[in-house]
Order: C-alpha cells, then structure tokens, then sequence
C-alpha cells in the first residue's frame, strides 16, 4: 500500500513540476520567436531520453520482457499524440496567443486538470465502463466548484 502511494505523490510532484517548468520555460521565449514549438520538442526530448534510460535500467538487470502488443503501441502512440499536442498548447498558452496576455499557472493548471478530472472520470465510466460511485461524483462537483472560483477570481484581476 505504501508504494502505491509513494508512486502517486512521486507522479503528482513530478506532474506539478512538469506544469511550472513549462511556464517557466515559456516566459523565457523571446519576443522575436513567432513560435514556442521547438521549446515542446526538447520537452519531448528530454522525456524521451528519461524514458530510454529507464528501458536501459531495465535491461541491464534483466528479467524484463520490454516487446508490447502492436495494439499497445497503437493506443501508446495516440496518447503520445494527445500530450504532444497538449504541451504545444500549453507553451502557446502561457506565452500569450492572438493578442491575449499569458494565462498564469495557478489559473491555466488547475482549470486544465480538473477538466482532465471530470473528462476522465466521465469518459472511463461510459467508454471503459468502470464503476463510478457517489463518493468521486460528490468529490468531483466539490473540486469543479472550487475551480469554478479560482478561474472567475483570475480573470477578474
């Protein structure tokens, strides 16, 4: 159990990380480049060259068997589409696009999570029919409702 939750503070510390990093990245874009897009290939670079040296860990202890089913890499590389795309607009958003300033973090994260929150949860129950009980709806709209007043409050100043 305790791994189980390690893991998931590691990953949510990581995720928090990986936010602020891309703000801070994108206020560092000079005022001349028309685009943010090579700062989101080095991102995928340098995620890449993390994954590549944990397959390496892997290997070099062996026991591990690292050949998926093509339909892993299939469903893999749409979820690499999707983040890609993602973090495109993630920079374009914190840099400012069509003549808006940049969103800030502590308003553009927690409305893009909790929109992954509520889609996630929605799509998991009706596409992947898992179970969805009172409790994480009853957390979910607490969690909406509490972002609803971070967004109205960061827009208003």
């Amino acid at each position: 159990m305790w791994t189980g939750i390690l893991l998931l503070t590691a990953i949510t510390a990581l995720y928090a990380g990986y936010n602020l990093l891309v703000k801070v990245s994108s206020n560092h874009v000079p005022e001349s480049a028309t685009t943010t897009v090579l700062a989101t290939i080095c991102l995928q670079l340098a995620a890449l060259a993390a994954s590549g040296t944990f397959a390496l860990v892997l290997l070099a202890r062996g026991g591990h068997v690292l050949k998926l089913s093509t339909t892993a890499y299939v469903w893999a590389a749409a979820a690499g589409l999707c983040i890609g795309l993602a973090e495109i607009g993630y920079f374009y958003l914190f840099r400012g696009v069509g003549g808006t300033g940049p969103v800030a973090a502590n308003v553009a994260v927690p409305v893009i999570v909790t929109g992954t929150v509520v889609l996630t949860m929605l799509l998991s129950f009706f596409a992947l029919r898992e179970s969805l009980g009172a409790m994480q709806i009853a957390g979910t709209v607490v969690v909406v409702i509490g972002i609803a007043m971070i967004f109205s409050n960061g827009f208003r100043s």
